[in-house]
C-alpha cells in the first residue's frame, strides 16, 4: 500500500497509451489481431505492466486508450489472460476513439473529444510498452512536494503562484508537472536505442533535506528537451549548438544530458489538456508538449503564443488561434562548440533585460524531471525501460527472467515483476535435460524432451521443445514448437510459430504461425510470411511519407527547432 502522502487526491487518473507497435513490424503485421499491447514480456502482456505500475501506486482509475481495430482483441485479453485478470479491482477501462487510427499522434490523441471527456483533472500519462520496477508512489510524491501544493496551498511554491486561482488551483493554476528519464548507459546497452538530449536546471534546497529513500535529489527542472536525432540534425545545420541568452539567465545552473531517454512518464496537471488542444502543432507529447513547455520556462513570449497566459487567468478553455507556434524572435544565439556537461553562465550579470511589453510578466509552472542516477558500485538502480524494439523486448525478458520466484524467497522480498515459480509447470521437463533455472523462465505446460539445453531463455506457455533441440538466450511466444535437433541462439519465436527439425537460427525474429522450413540455417533475419512483407514494406512507406509531410508542415509554418 503506498505512504499516504502519496496518495493521489481523489479522481486522479492514469491514461496509457496502447500505440500500433510500427518497431515489431514482425510481431504486429496484424495489429488487429495481435496489437502491440499484448506482445508478451517475460510471459506477461506488455500492458500488464504500466497497469500494474498504476496499482502499486495507489491509481485505480486506468484508461487504455487504442484504435478501434485493436478493441476486440484487447478487450478479449482483459477478460481472460490470467495474468490481466489477476490484477486488482477495478478493471481499466477501454476506449476506442473513432478518429483514432495507427497513425495518431501521441499529443494529437489528446485532442480527440472521447479523451477529452474523460480527462477530468490531473493526470497521469504512460506509454504500454513502459517497464518501471521504480515506485510511481515516490514519484507523486516528489510531485505533490514540489508542484502540488504540499506546503505551497493550492499551486505548488511561491515562485509559482500565479495572479488567478480559479478550480482549487488546477485548469486556472500554478501546477507544474514531472517526467522521468532513465540512464541508457547503465547495466543494460543495447545499440541503436533512442535517447533524449536534456538540459536541467537544480531546484532550490528546501528548509529539510530529504530523506534517503525519497527521490527529490534527482529531481530538477526541465529547460530543454529534444529528441538526441533531431539535435543532431540541428548541430549538423548549424555546426555548432545554438544557444538563446534567455536559457542561460533564466538557468546559470544548467547541466546537459544525451544518454538519457525519456521514459513518456508524465505527472500533468489539469491545464496540460487545454495546453494541447489549443495548438493543433502539438503532435508528440514527449517531442512538442514537453519541448514546448520547458522551452517557455525560459524563453519570453513563448508562453503568450502558446496561449498560456489565457489559460491561467481564464478557467473556460480557450479558443484555438493560428499560428501559434510561429517562434521566430530575434535569434541571440552563441557558439557553445565545447560545452562541458554541467557549466556556470555569467551573462545574467552583464546582459540587459528584455523589454516584453506585457503588463505582468507571465510566470509558467515548470515541468520538472526526475533524472535516474548513474549506478554505484554494488548497488542496482530499479529497472525503468521502454520496451519498443525486438532487442529491447529480448533483453528486458532475459533480464525478468533472472528475478527469484515467488515461492523461492516470498512476495516481501520478491520483485513487483517475479513470478511465483521460474518453472510453471516442472512435471513437463524431462529427467535427462538441461534447464538453467536461474536464468530461464518457463511458463504453464511448457514440455521439454530429453537430451535438450535451455539457457538464459523465456518460454511462453504450452511451448514444445522437442528431442535434441538447444536454445540461449531465446524468447519464446506461446504455442511455439521446436523442432528436433535445432539450435536456436539469440531468436525471438512468434506465437503458435513451428521451427522445422534440424534448423540453425542465430538473432532471428520469426512471425506467428509461421512455419520454418527443416534444416534452414539463417542469420540477422526476420523471417516472415509474404503477407507480412507486404503489411511491413506499406508501413515503411506511409511512416516516410507522414516524416516528408510533418517536414514540409515545419518548413511551411516557420517552426523554429533550434534551442
Amino acid at each position: 500500500m503506498p505512504h499516504a502522502l502519496s496518495m493521489p487526491a481523489p479522481g486522479f487518473q492514469a491514461i496509457i497509451l496502447c500505440g500500433p507497435g510500427s518497431s515489431f513490424p514482425t510481431f504486429t503485421a496484424n495489429p488487429d489481431e495481435n496489437p502491440k499491447a499484448l506482445i508478451p514480456i517475460a510471459n506477461r502482456p506488455m500492458v500488464w505492466y504500466p497497469i500494474d505500475f498504476c496499482y502499486r501506486m495507489g491509481v485505480t482509475n486506468i484508461t487504455l486508450v487504442a484504435p478501434p481495430s485493436s478493441a476486440s482483441a484487447l478487450t478479449a485479453a482483459l477478460n481472460t489472460n490470467p495474468h490481466l485478470t489477476g490484477l486488482p479491482l477495478p478493471k481499466p477501462d477501454l476506449l476506442a476513439p473513432k478518429d483514432l487510427d495507427q497513425n495518431t499522434g501521441t499529443a494529437e490523441i489528446f485532442r480527440l473529444p472521447e479523451v477529452r471527456a474523460i480527462v477530468k483533472g490531473d493526470f497521469i500519462v504512460l506509454p504500454c510498452d513502459l517497464v518501471c520496477e521504480l515506485g510511481g508512489e515516490a514519484l507523486l510524491e516528489a510531485w505533490m512536494i514540489k508542484e502540488a501544493g504540499l506546503g505551497g496551498a493550492t499551486g505548488g511554491g511561491d515562485d509559482f503562484k500565479g495572479p488567478k486561482m480559479s478550480r482549487g488551483g488546477e485548469k486556472g493554476g500554478r501546477r507544474g508537472g514531472l517526467g522521468v528519464w532513465y540512464e541508457t548507459k547503465g547495466e543494460i546497452i543495447i545499440k541503436g536505442e533512442e535517447t533524449d538530449f536534456i538540459a536541467t536546471s537544480p531546484l532550490e534546497a528546501g528548509p529539510v533535506p530529504p530523506s534517503k529513500s525519497s527521490i527529490l535529489s534527482h529531481v530538477s527542472k526541465l529547460a530543454y528537451s529534444v529528441p538526441t536525432d533531431t539535435l543532431n540534425d540541428i548541430t549538423e545545420d548549424k555546426k555548432s549548438l545554438p544557444i538563446r541568452h534567455g536559457l542561460i539567465r533564466a538557468n546559470p545552473r544548467l547541466r546537459m544530458l544525451s544518454s538519457h531517454r525519456d521514459a513518456h512518464i508524465y505527472i500533468f496537471p489539469a491545464w496540460v489538456m487545454d495546453m494541447i488542444n489549443k495548438n493543433e502543432y502539438m503532435d508528440s507529447i514527449g517531442e512538442d508538449v514537453i519541448g514546448w513547455w520547458s522551452k517557455a520556462t525560459w524563453q519570453e513570449g513563448l508562453g503568450d503564443k502558446l496561449g498560456l497566459r489565457r489559460i491561467f487567468d481564464d478557467p473556460s478553455p480557450a479558443k484555438a488561434e493560428d499560428n501559434l507556434l510561429e517562434n521566430n524572435p530575434q535569434h541571440d544565439d552563441i557558439d557553445f562548440s565545447n560545452l562541458s556537461t554541467t557549466w556556470t553562465s555569467k551573462l545574467e550579470e552583464s546582459l540587459p533585460e528584455k523589454s516584453t511589453g506585457i503588463e505582468s510578466k507571465l510566470v509558467i509552472p515548470p515541468i520538472l524531471a526526475y533524472v535516474q542516477p548513474k549506478t554505484k558500485a554494488g548497488t542496482t538502480n530499479p529497472l525503468i525501460r521502454r520496451v519498443d524494439t525486438a532487442p529491447l523486448l529480448l533483453s528486458i525478458s532475459l533480464q525478468l527472467a533472472k528475478l527469484e520466484g515467488i515461492d523461492t524467497i516470498g512476495r516481501e522480498a520478491s520483485s513487483p515483476f517475479a513470478h511465483q515459480s521460474k518453472v510453471a509447470y516442472p512435471e513437463g521437463i524431462a529427467s535427462k535435460t538441461t534447464v538453467t533455472r536461474p536464468d530461464c523462465l518457463l511458463a504453464e505446460n511448457v514440455t521439454v524432451e530429453e537430451k535438450c539445453s535451455v539457457k538464459e531463455s523465456v518460454i511462453g506457455a504450452n511451448c514444445h521443445i522437442k528431442q535434441g533441440a538447444k536454445l540461449i538466450r531465446c524468447l519464446l511466444m506461446d504455442g511455439v514448437v521446436v523442432g528436433k535437433g535445432c539450435k536456436l541462439t539469440g531468436c525471438i519465436l512468434g506465437k503458435r510459430s513451428e521451427i522445422g527439425e534440424d534448423s540453425i537460427l542465430q538473432d532471428c525474429e520469426v512471425q506467428e504461425n509461421l512455419l520454418v522450413e527443416p534444416k534452414t540455417e539463417d542469420k540477422n533475419n526476420k523471417l516472415m510470411s509474404s503477407e507480412g512483407m507486404e503489411a511491413t514494406e506499406q508501413e515503411i512507406q506511409e511512416s516516410f511519407a507522414d516524416e516528408e509531410a510533418a517536414i514540409d508542415a515545419e518548413d511551411e509554418e516557420g517552426i523554429s527547432l533550434a534551442v
